[in-house]
């Protein structure tokens, strides 16, 4: 049986930048089911998230840049533990000159649930990315927020035909190593 990590995608922000009105609607959604994705882990947990260009940025001031920011309501609930694991990124995939792989390959994890935002962004990319590296890949679609809905749905169906990756709900998704 593949070992799974779950992997939080860019959801420490401040929502400052284009677009992220039309983004905060939908991360209002998608928070409970990721809040709850984590307490149910019995996997590691993960989050690869931007530093916004900022490269003296660590999981502490990304943290209270995005408190700072326009939905504190929607951060806290998912700040990340001491003991959590947090990878930096300064692109869309999770993998563009990350040490993620290194990391996956360390823990052995071969299966990536990946939640986050944005779903015809960054989760869309980093799918592929896994995809490429022969991980499976796991999007559930109600734990991945977006700004253009039909986007969204056109990246959800392009990960499920494309890349083979398991499309579900939250709730099914298993997360016991």
């Amino acid at each position: 049986m593949p070992k799974t990590a779950l992997i939080v995608i860019d959801m420490i922000t401040p929502y400052d930048y284009p677009d992220a009105d039309r983004l905060l609607a939908s991360a209002e959604q998608v928070v409970p089911a990721i809040s709850t994705l984590i307490e149910r882990a019995d996997v590691p947990v993960i989050y690869v998230n931007d530093n916004f260009g900022s490269w003296t940025s660590n999981r502490d001031l990304i943290y209270q840049s995005a408190l700072d920011g326009k939905a504190p309501h929607l951060v806290e609930p998912l700040r990340p533990g001491d003991e959590t694991m947090f990878v930096v990124k300064a692109r869309h995939s999770i993998f563009f000159q990350t040490p993620l792989e290194y990391l996956l390959g360390s823990l052995d994890v071969t299966r990536l649930v990946m939640t986050g935002q944005v779903t015809e962004q960054c989760v869309l990319y980093s799918a592929l990315d896994a995809h490429i590296r022969h991980h499976e890949v796991v999007i559930p679609k109600d734990a991945v927020a977006c700004i253009h809905p039909h986007l969204a749905e056109a990246a959800l169906e392009m990960m499920e035909l494309n890349m083979g990756a398991q499309v579900c709900s939250a709730e099914d998704v298993r997360l016991r190593t």
